[in-house]
Order: C-alpha cells, then structure tokens, then sequence
C-alpha cells in the first residue's frame, strides 16, 4: 500500500429522518485494493456505498478520490455519479431486457458517445475478459444468472473507471455458482489490478474476496483490518458473533491480573476458566460472557490435568453424519454444537469435557456482549 490513500472517507453520515443510518464513519482505501463492508441488513453498508457513488448526498462529512473531493458536505462540493468515473454492480444486476448482451455492455460509451468501431473493440474486449465472448447478439431475457452477472460486470469495466463498487453481486446465485464467481471475480481484480469496494452480509464472500474488512453495525465501523485478524482478533462481541460460529457461557471474574483473568462460570459444577488479559479486561467481581470459537476446543472422554479450562458437558445427541459426528452439547441451562471426528463416538447421555485453549478464549462484560436471542 502507498502512503496516500487511493480513496479516503472521513466523517460520514446518512439521515433519513429520525433514523440515522451511516454514523460519522471514516476509513482509506489502497489503489489496487479489495475493501468489503460486511454486517446485517439495515446496518449501513449499502447507504455507504451510495455515497461513494454519489447516488445519496451525505448529511456530514466527505470523500477523496486520488486527493481530489467528490463529495464534500463542509466545502458544498458534490460530483455527479457521472462524472466520479466509478463502476458499479447492483445486487440486482440492473440488465435491461430488450437489448442483447452487446448493447447492454456497450450503453455507457454510447451515452458517452464513443465512436462505433471504438465501442465494438472495447465490448469484445471486456466480454472476453469476463468469458462472454461469441454471446455478443445473445437476448438478455436467455442469460443465465451468472450471465447476467458477468453482463453487469462487464458494463462496469468497459470505460475503464477508476474505482468498482460492488453491491451484493453475488446473492442471487446459487450456491454452487456462487462459489465458481467469487473465484472469478477475485482473479479479475488481481489481472486489472482495479480498486474496489465490496458490500456484502456474506462472511465467506468477504474473508474470500477481500485485502481488508470494514465490519459494520447500527450504521458505525466496528472493527477494519485483514480477515485473518478481524476473525481471530475481534475488537467487539459482535464482530466475534458475526463472523463465524461461537461457544458462549456466562459466569464472574474472580481473579484479574496482568498475567490472565480467572473466571467462574455459571453451571452445574464449579469450573474455571483462564484467559489472557487485555486493555479492557472486566474487573473481578464483573459478570462477564466467556466466547471461544468451536474448532478451537476438544472433546475429551476424560478430565485432563489440573482442570483449568476444562468444561464438563452431558451428550444430548449425537448424529453421524458420515465424515464426522455433530454433537449437541449441554453444560446447565447453555447448549451449543460440535462436531468431532468419525473416530471418537459418542453417545446421547454421555458425560465429556470441552477443552478451552487459553489463547483461543475471550471475555466480554454482560452489558456490551451482543449474545444469542436465546442465552
């Protein structure tokens, strides 16, 4: 990454109404890079992205792009979609029905103008590029869903704009073309090299096709940085509830110190738990949640060691599923889900210990943890 942002957003901020849907935001992208804004419905992504598109005035703040102000709320600048030279994907693809799949590429350079033999080497070109080549006359109503999705794609890429924003292009494949596109649509952007910003609820979208995340909620930026420590490092609860699958238990701190915290948990049986210290480490006495992400912990018929970190759980079921075992587990009135190898059987009623590394363990006070309806 170079020392200037390609792109910076500082402040940014969407009303409408009472409802305050983007909140004072700011983050930079990198030329060439991939950012996806990830979250739940309803929690501000897209409203930022029509922001950077220019498809909404922001109430507050502003946007650079290559050190210039496409939009600037204090400064009463504010460039038309038009003439932000950015690409944009819509979750609805936005194909138009009566033209074939050459016009559809081909309507931003006629809007601009563009010569007619310019505009036939530019749409075989980017058809190519996106695996359309030789369905130049075929009828958008005969396009597949990926098809239309590389269509859409296309009529981004072909007058070569500065900046590809991406609105859930992919949620309305299936599952399997779903996969087969976002191999796709990563290695595109590594050939040209193009900035993009990514808008998505889908996890595996975003660790897949992203250099950075923006985790978004309740119209703010939780936590932005790599995958990786975005889902092995989560600055908030709910950065950790919504990436991924995760073990909650609730209990009290009863030791904190520089070297680790010491917790009780609420049950059948006295267990303790000991996890690293942070910044805001709960003071003892605190009620706090315990998280640890599944595949972090292991099933034990037995009680290992001093018995630290050691959950004693009763089988309620477990289902073979021919690769593994899914097993529902119990500890008190907490219930959650394993899974465990074809090679260690268990059976409904049985008695085992979860293993906890201390290192894969985090604690959240009670009243900033965002946990389960059902907990």
């Amino acid at each position: 990454m170079t020392d200037k942002p390609f792109l910076r957003a500082s402040g940014l901020t969407k009303r409408f109404g009472e409802l305050t849907a983007v909140s004072n935001i700011a983050f930079d992208v990198a030329r060439g890079e991939v950012l996806t804004l990830l979250g739940p419905s309803g929690c501000g992504k897209t409203t930022t992205l029509r922001i950077i598109a220019g498809f909404e005035r922001p109430d507050g703040g502003e946007i650079e792009v290559e050190g210039g102000y496409v939009v600037s709320v204090s400064k009463r600048v504010f460039l038309p979609p038009e003439k932000r030279e950015m690409g944009m994907v819509f979750q609805s693809y936005a194909i138009w029905p009566h033209l074939n799949v050459f016009e559809n590429v081909a309507y931003p350079l006629r809007v601009r103008r563009t010569k007619g033999n310019v505009v036939r080497e530019k749409v075989e070109s980017v058809l190519d590029l996106v695996g359309l080549a030789g369905l130049e006359d075929r009828p958008a109503l005969l396009l597949s869903g990926g098809q239309q999705q590389r269509v859409a794609l296309a009529r981004a890429l072909i007058y070569s704009p500065k900046l590809l924003l991406l609105d859930e292009p992919l949620s309305n494949l299936d599952a399997k073309l779903r996969e087969q596109m976002r191999v796709e649509l990563k290695n595109l952007q590594r050939r040209l090299s193009i900035t993009v910003v990514f808008v998505t609820h889908d996890q595996v979208e975003a660790m897949t096709l992203s250099d950075r995340l923006a985790v978004m909620n309740r119209g703010r930026i939780e936590q932005l940085s790599a995958p990786h420590e975005v889902y092995t490092k989560p600055a908030t609860s709910f950065v950790q509830e919504f990436l991924g699958r995760v073990i909650w238990m609730q209990g009290s701190v009863l030791e904190s110190r520089s070297e680790g915290v010491l917790v009780g948990l609420d049950g059948e049986d006295e267990v303790r738990i000991q996890c690293q210290a942070t910044e805001s480490t709960p003071k003892s006495g605190e009620v706090v949640v315990v998280a640890v992400r599944p595949e972090d912990v292991q099933v034990c018929k037995a009680k290992q060691g001093e018995g630290l970190n050691q959950v004693p759980c009763e089988v309620e079921t477990a289902v073979f599923l021919g690769d593994r075992y899914e097993c529902h587990l119990r500890f008190g009135p907490m219930h959650f889900t394993l899974y465990t190898s074809v090679g260690e059987s268990f059976c409904s009623g049985q008695k085992v210990y979860i293993n906890m590394p201390e290192r894969a363990v985090r604690i959240w006070r009670k009243e900033e943890a965002s946990l389960p309806a059902d907990m």
